[in-house]
This record gives C-alpha cells, sequence and structure tokens, in this order.
C-alpha cells in the first residue's frame, strides 16, 4: 500500500513520515536504527481497516532532515510527533531502538499512550552494563563494521545509490536482516535510507548519528535500562522474536511482563527484522491493544 508522505514539526524543524490513512484509534509506528517509515508499510496494511497507523523517520533517518544533537533527541521527538498528530492516548508501536523510543517517551511522561507494543526492542541491562554497551557502540571496531556492513553515512552517486538498491533487493533472501521480506518492501525502505545531498545521496543514519545516540548520559532519569519499565503506567506488550536479538535473554523479558500488571508477553517465529518479515503476525499484536 502506498501511503501520503507528511511531515510532523519538532522543537528544531520537522519529521518526514508516512499516513496510511484509516479511521479510529492512532497507532504511531516508530522504526528501530538504520530503518525508516517505510519499513511498517505491510504492516500498516493490515491496520488501516480498524485504526489509523502513521508512522515517522526519526530524526537522522529517512527522509527527516534534522540530526541528533543529545542521546535523547530521537525519543524526546516521539511527544512532539503525537501533538503534531493531535492525537489523544494513542497506540506507540515500536521496533528495536523504535522500541526504546517509545518506552521512553512514555516513561518521562511526554505521551499518555492507550498502550505501549515493542518489538523485539526490549531493554535488559543495569545502568552500568548499558553503559558499557552504548560505550561499545562508539569503538573504532563498531563503527568499521558498521561502514562495511551497512554503509552508514556513504556518500553515493545515483549510479552507486540504484545500483546498492538493486543489491539489497537481490540478496535479500540470503540477507541476516531482510530473509523472508517482501522485495519490493526491501527495496523502499532501502531506496528511503538514501537523502540527496547536493549531487550525491547519504546513506542514512551517518556515523555521527550513531555517536550521539549512543552516547547517554548515567545520571538521565530516563535510561535505556531495565529501569526504565518501573517508570510506565500503561499497558505493555513486548513482542519477543524466537530468532531475535533477546531470545536467549526470554527469562528477563517474562521477569519485566511479570512486574506490573497489565503487561503481555507475545511469542512470534521470526528474526530481528519482525515488522517486515512477519507483518500480518505482528498486525495481529497490535489489534489486540485497541
Amino acid at each position: 500500500m502506498k501511503g501520503t508522505e507528511i511531515e510532523l514539526p519538532v522543537a528544531d524543524g520537522v519529521l518526514s513520515g508516512i499516513d496510511f490513512g484509516g479511521r479510529g484509534a492512532g497507532v504511531l509506528l516508530v522504526h528501530g536504527s538504520g530503518h525508516n517509515a517505510a519499513a511498517w508499510t505491510d504492516v500498516a496494511s493490515h491496520l488501516v481497516g480498524s485504526c489509523h497507523p502513521v508512522a515517522v523517520d526519526l530524526r537522522g533517518h529517512g527522509r527527516s532532515r534534522p540530526v541528533s544533537t543529545d542521546a535523547e533527541q530521537y525519543w524526546r521527538d516521539v511527544g512532539a510527533v503525537v501533538t503534531a498528530l493531535s492525537w489523544d492516548r494513542p497506540v506507540l508501536v515500536g521496533h528495536s531502538t523504535g522500541g526504546y523510543a517509545v518506552t521512553a517517551a512514555a516513561a518521562a511522561g511526554l505521551v499518555e499512550p492507550a498502550a505501549l507494543c515493542v518489538v523485539d526492542g526490549a531493554v535488559l541491562d543495569d545502568r552500568d552494563t548499558s553503559l558499557a554497551a552504548h560505550a561499545s557502540m562508539r569503538s573504532a571496531r563498531t563503527i568499521d563494521h558498521l561502514r562495511t556492513v551497512f554503509r552508514y553515512g556513504w556518500q553515493a552517486t545515483d549510479e552507486q545509490m540504484h545500483a546498492y538498491v538493486e543489491q539489497c533487493v537481490r540478496e535479500a533472501a540470503e540477507d541476516w536482516l531482510n530473509a523472508g521480506a517482501r522485495p519490493g518492501l526491501v527495496e523502499e525502505v532501502t531506496r528511503r535510507s538514501f537523502l540527496r545531498s547536493g549531487h550525491r545521496w547519504t546513506r542514512r543514519p551517518t556515523i555521527e548519528e550513531i555517536l550521539t545516540v549512543s552516547a547517554v548520559e548515567p545520571g538521565a532519569p530516563v535510561f535505556p535500562s531495565a529501569g526504565v519499565y518501573e517508570r510506565l503506567a500503561c499497558p505493555l506488550t513486548i513482542v519477543l522474536a524466537d530468532d531475535g536479538f533477546h531470545a536467549a535473554r526470554r527469562d528477563e523479558v517474562r521477569a519485566v511482563v511479570d512486574a506490573a500488571p497489565g503487561r503481555r508477553l507475545a511469542d512470534i517465529s521470526s528474526h530481528h527484522n519482525v515488522p517486515m518479515v512477519r507483518p500480518a503476525e505482528l498486525a495481529a499484536i497490535i489489534l489486540d491493544l485497541l
């Protein structure tokens, strides 16, 4: 399905998004690092008959031109986006890094959601372990890996960009992240990850964006550790992929779910890229929250 391109004002500019239409409750769809709003296209196609799904390009991603200057802006933008949409008590759905974004926005009181849905994006470490993990994201080894595997920050000509998109589609079936995704969707998401910059295209996010977002403040009250769930009062569903990033930590996810009423653990057969490879199943879980 094709949604409508929209602009969503935030403090220092506008974020881009896709309004997929529909009526009823607002459902905000927030992608993970390296993805963009297009990743939710197939999920949204299963939602529009029952609600109003909108996906956003986080700053530094997709077609959104604002970039992060501190580690909290990407989740603080969630509150501004909900305000721009004039939504009252929407359902917030976040995948991977987007899962923490929607959680942090609710934990900080920026949004009062009807429910949260975190898709293979739970934060399970204590503060010290989380700080160490974020520090490792800024190591030369990790940065080199991100440049090599994902080409983050790459400056490409028209020909290079189109050839790369075609390569990603051609190799999707064997790719650890895209295996099982619809080829046309892989093309849409990959193409949207390039932003025109002068005579070239920039593969987003850039390394600078990754470095900024991973520079979390140790004493921040809302912090990407397991303690953030203590600040939530809304219903919470955590979607756990059986071949995802947290498959081996199911007991810890279960502990988060069991810590408060109104929480649910939803298992799904998938690798990490749940929105693109299991859209119908994920949409069914989201519809249960309405």
